[in-house]
């Protein structure tokens, strides 16, 4: 987003910026916080960079969120990354019918959210590969659901580093990057 409050220009992840979230029921906006969605972003980016040795590519950001956000898909993600991708879809082919329209509803929220931690310097774009810079405050402890969102974004960072081609990634749930 500029300083006058328009959208910016080009092709990287802050492109196309609507500041939408605060427009939101309550509990939607609070789900569709900008911050929020940098901290899950750099989360799953920190997690692919501990299980690839790179950064996540940061057009899996808009696989990320849905699957982390989506309170019925984070609890029915696997609890083990051996669990294959295609598996996981086969044995939740009801989630994955809806991921695409998830995930459409999350392009604006999740573009954002990149913006806020670029801005921030909680993520880093280096090339076309997102890095978090995931810290949290000595002794802080988040409420039990905040908990549960970021320990799904570290899991699903390190599944998706196994599962191959990020555009296979995106085949597999139905959508384009």
């Amino acid at each position: 987003m500029n300083a006058a409050g328009g959208e910016n220009e080009g092709d990287g992840p802050g492109r196309g910026m609507r500041p939408t979230w605060g427009r939101q029921p309550l509990i939607a906006a609070a789900m569709l916080n900008p911050a929020l969605i940098s901290a899950v972003l750099a989360t799953a980016a920190d997690g692919h960079q501990k299980e690839a040795e790179q950064g996540m590519p940061w057009s899996l950001s808009f696989i990320v969120a849905p699957l982390v956000l989506h309170r019925g898909t984070r609890q029915a993600l696997p609890g083990t990354k051996s669990t294959h991708l295609t598996t996981w879809l086969t044995r939740n082919a009801a989630l994955r019918v809806g991921f695409p329209h998830r995930a459409r509803a999350l392009v604006d929220p999740v573009r954002q959210g990149l913006q806020f931690g670029l801005t921030h310097g909680v993520v880093m774009l280096e090339a076309d590969r997102l890095n978090g810079r995931v810290r949290r405050p000595r002794g802080f402890r988040p409420p039990d659901e905040l908990d549960e969102i970021l320990r799904k974004a570290s899991f699903v960072g390190r599944w998706l580093a196994r599962t191959g081609s990020t555009a296979t990634v995106f085949a597999v749930f139905g959508v384009a990057p």
